[in-house]
């Protein structure tokens, strides 16, 4: 079934409750998808775009995983193509359309959930056609979510290109002259590479980042990553808990940067005035261009639950909240490193989907209330 005859199919089904709704149809809820499909439960996955992979839709024409191909898959569907490998981004959209079809999931597209909030029975999702209800529901929005621009980028001239990276694609798009690209992480080093080809590019750093070999010895770093074990060291462990703190640069380095693709290295953006920015070493820059590559910032602001710390950050043992029933999916280091990776995603799908089952019976709404909650409990109680 094609993915626009599931969202067909969807909206002709009279049924407004479900045992389970998913929101977001990107890698992580379509993986959770495939665990529901598998238990036989009564479910939805609630997208607001028109196509699934939403997130992947919104990068850079260029953009190369640095995962291999034997790393990017969701359960039950092998990602084609040369094992050893790296995709790019078109492929990856690809794969997922493919697996949503594949699966026969039941997606509903271009029905965002505006707000969501707990009732006596379960969970009332307001979206844009309709009220659903649910027994449980799995937040898979993921990390990328509201993009994030320093307030300084509007002391800069209306002359002056400016883009987050989620509004950049190619480097047509941007005038001639000097770029800054801002962010020091693997989007703000792949853009700041591809646009040295064409252009005077600089790169504004604010904290440094470990920079990793995409290979060592002959193999990928994620075939020594998982060797290691180190992919398996959890949030909850020390060491989970330092390396949780600050990325890793893939394949990327300040040293190849400057020799290989004539990139010059600047300090933090710290102000900016007309066409000139500033930074933290007291150097300033003449720009026509800025990209920023500046992150996101989680935006949960529609779901009204007692699940959020002072600083509005979801509290979750693996993605299982305080409130029974509501659970989340894909966030970075949800439980691991490879939380919000494709082809780690599955293992908390997996783990989420066996709290589903635990909390999901025939008996009464109370009564898998108080499931959901031993189950919550049960969680915090072991961790990982």
């Amino acid at each position: 079934m094609s993915g626009r005859r599931a969202d067909r199919a969807v909206r002709d089904d009279a049924s407004a409750r479900y045992e389970v709704v998913v929101v977001g149809a990107g890698q992580a809820g379509l993986t959770m998808g495939f665990f529901l499909r598998r238990a036989g439960r009564q479910f939805l996955i609630a997208e607001r775009a028109r196509l699934v992979g939403a997130a992947w839709r919104a990068r850079w024409d260029s953009l190369t995983l640095f995962t291999p191909r034997r790393y990017s898959s969701l359960p039950g569907l092998a990602f084609p193509g040369d094992p050893d490998g790296y995709p790019g981004r078109d492929e990856v959209i690809g794969y997922l359309e493919h697996y949503a079809e594949r699966f026969e999931l039941p997606v509903e597209l271009s029905n965002g959930v505006r707000r969501l909030r707990t009732v006596d029975d379960g969970f009332l999702l307001e979206t844009e056609s309709r009220t659903i209800a649910a027994d449980q529901v799995v937040v898979a929005t993921g990390p990328f979510q509201t993009p994030y621009v320093p307030e300084l980028a509007t002391r800069l001239a209306p002359e002056i290109f400016q883009a987050h990276s989620t509004g950049y694609r190619s480097p047509g798009d941007l005038p001639e002259g000097t770029v800054l690209v801002v962010g020091g992480g693997n989007t703000g080093y792949q853009i700041a590479k591809e646009l040295a080809a064409t252009r005077n590019v600089h790169l504004s750093v604010g904290s440094r980042q470990t920079p990793l070999p995409q290979r060592l010895l002959g193999r990928d770093l994620f075939w020594w990553l998982t060797k290691s074990r180190l992919l398996g060291t959890t949030v909850e462990s020390r060491l989970g808990r330092r390396l949780s703190q600050k990325d890793a640069l893939i394949g990327s380095s300040p040293r190849e940067l400057r020799r290989r693709h004539g990139v010059q290295l600047r300090a933090r953006a710290t102000d900016a005035s007309g066409r000139i920015v500033r930074f933290a070493d007291g150097s300033e820059l003449e720009v026509d261009a800025v990209i920023w590559g500046t992150g996101y910032r989680p935006d949960h602001s529609w779901i009204e639950a007692p699940i959020f710390d002072p600083s509005g950050h979801v509290r979750h043992r693996r993605g299982v909240t305080e409130a029974p029933g509501l659970y989340f999916l894909g966030l970075t280091w949800q439980h691991t490193r490879g939380s919000a990776l494709l082809g780690w995603v599955a293992d908390d799908a997996a783990f989420i989907a066996e709290r589903i089952e635990h909390a999901q019976s025939p008996a009464s709404g109370a009564e898998r209330r108080r499931a959901g909650t031993a189950g919550a409990a049960a969680t915090a109680k072991g961790g990982s």
